[in-house]
């Protein structure tokens, strides 16, 4: 009888060891899938920074393209608007004269669809 109890006594050691092993498996467990969900995370964020260093920089030379493309049409602006400029004073005093010309030389002349009264 003693040896059956000194049995028993060894096979609820062993299952209490037994649990005791399946526990503490499970808490490894549960430590090293918090540790690979951080270590994605942070191999997420990094990606993302990567991948948003990366658009900035294109961005950049794009956008500044874009501006060496602006400063190319101001420039073709300012000169298209100082030619014509230095147009305007160029035949400005000509086309004053043929204007007053017009207007003041009137000679008067009669219609030749004009029909006197009888």
């Amino acid at each position: 009888m003693t040896s059956q109890s000194q049995g028993i006594q060894q096979l609820l050691q062993a299952e209490k060891r037994a649990k005791d092993k399946l526990e503490e498996a499970k808490k490894r467990k549960g430590k090293r899938l918090r540790q690979a969900k951080e270590e994605a995370t942070a191999e997420i964020d990094h990606y993302r920074l990567q991948r948003e260093k990366e658009f900035r920089n294109k961005e950049t030379n794009v956008m500044g393209s874009q501006g060496n493309l602006s400063a190319k049409v101001e420039e073709q602006t300012t000169e298209a608007i100082r030619n014509l400029t230095s147009s305007y004073h160029r035949n400005m005093e000509n086309m004053l004269k043929k204007l007053l010309s017009t207007i003041c030389d009137i000679s008067p002349e009669i219609h030749p669809n004009f029909r006197p009264a009888v």
